[in-house]
């Protein structure tokens, strides 16, 4: 279906899941999170993030989550990001190493061991599902 195409369409029936909003991802103002000091692996890594919409069953959330420089781990979950900022290698345990920057699609799958060494202060846009 081309982008006309789509304008053309009929809406969806029933009430829309959620609002339409537009956030500029680069400038975004971001909450401090919290990093579980057993994660850190070496440096003074700080996380930010901000939540744009969560399911009302919280089964999915999208938003925005940023991390400087550092060596951190993680278990992941079942989870969609773009960086749009930054530098990173993220090893999956058992897996591929990941080299990621800006415009970097990556899918993570839930219960993946990940080692994120972050080489530049790394923002991502993302989608969680649980």
């Amino acid at each position: 279906m081309s982008t006309s195409d789509h304008r053309d369409a009929p809406a969806a029936p029933g009430p829309a899941s959620f609002a339409v909003s537009v956030t500029d991802f680069p400038d975004a103002e971001l909450e401090p999170d919290e990093l579980d000091p057993a994660q850190i692996v070496s440096g003074n890594p700080v996380v930010t993030g901000k939540v744009l919409w969560e399911a009302p069953d919280g089964s999915q959330v999208r938003g925005i989550w940023q991390i400087t420089p550092g060596v951190v781990t993680d278990t992941e979950a079942n989870e969609l990001f773009v960086v749009v900022s930054g530098r990173a290698t993220v090893e999956v345990e058992g897996g591929e190493t990941l080299e990621v920057g800006p415009g970097s699609a990556c899918v993570l799958r839930e219960g993946d061991k990940t080692t994120w060494t972050v080489h530049e202060t790394l923002r991502k846009a993302y989608h969680i599902s649980y």
